[in-house]
């Protein structure tokens, strides 16, 4: 693992958002990126990670990038087309992130499924005595019961000395769901107090959506392709 930073910004909270169930930690980085004033200030480069990038618009989109908001002292790490598998490894890139910058507080944007088709209810948990976010209280519901997985679960699992909150959106499979990304990020900024204006966000988060389906279907493609020439390699 290696980290790039032009940058090193100090006592700033950490939002983070890898694929997962959705792409909604995806979606909302995304929307946040395009909302707020940022800079790209880092990359990250892991062996693990398949050696491919995606260019959208005549610019690169490197697998796991990290983006700077001075406004807010907040730093945003954007991930895409990562693989699989890699929830205690991006749990180290967190770690030493957090550790770099000196974070305050982690909070990280995850997808989960729901029982219910259609349903995009806003859960939480975090780390800590205090157990329940009176901020949150009429956006999302602490999380009582649940199995986490992924990046989340792996920094849950961990012994983390900054303050983490997770919040969770119900979506309504592993396609794109810029519906529950919106309601997310509602609860975002009840929290952070971004001042999120939520009425185009629906609207942007869906240009998103197709931005990122194209960008998966193109990686698939590519994975195909280069598998189609190992195997004719071994044959």
């Amino acid at each position: 693992m290696k980290i790039n930073l032009k940058k090193k910004p100090k006592n700033v909270t950490i939002i983070e958002g890898f694929p997962g169930f959705g792409l909604i930690g995806t979606i909302a980085i995304e929307f946040l990126m395009d909302h707020l004033k940022t800079e790209k200030i880092g990359t990250v480069e892991m062996e693990e990670i398949p050696a491919m990038i995606a260019i959208h618009n005549n610019e690169v989109v490197e697998p796991i990038s990290i983006h700077y908001n001075k406004q807010y002292n907040l730093v945003l790490v954007h991930a895409i087309n990562i693989g699989t598998n890699l929830g205690w490894k991006l749990a180290e890139v967190i770690t030493e992130i957090s550790k770099t910058f000196a974070a305050k507080e982690i909070i990280s944007l995850e997808g989960v499924g729901s029982p219910n088709p259609g349903s995009n209810r806003v859960f939480y948990y975090c780390t800590g005595k205090n157990k329940t976010v009176k901020k949150l209280e009429n956006t999302a519901n602490p999380l009582m019961e649940g199995i986490i997985v992924g990046a989340t679960g792996a920094l849950l699992a961990k012994d983390l000395k900054v303050p983490l909150l997770a919040l969770f959106a119900e979506a309504r499979g592993n396609m794109p769901d810029s519906k529950a990304a919106a309601e997310v990020i509602k609860a975002l900024d009840a929290y952070t107090g971004l001042k999120v204006d939520p009425k185009p966000l629906l609207k942007q988060a869906a240009v998103f959506e197709n931005k990122l389906k194209d960008i998966l279907g193109k990686g698939k493609k590519a994975e195909d392709v280069q598998q189609k020439k190992r195997l004719s390699y071994v044959g």
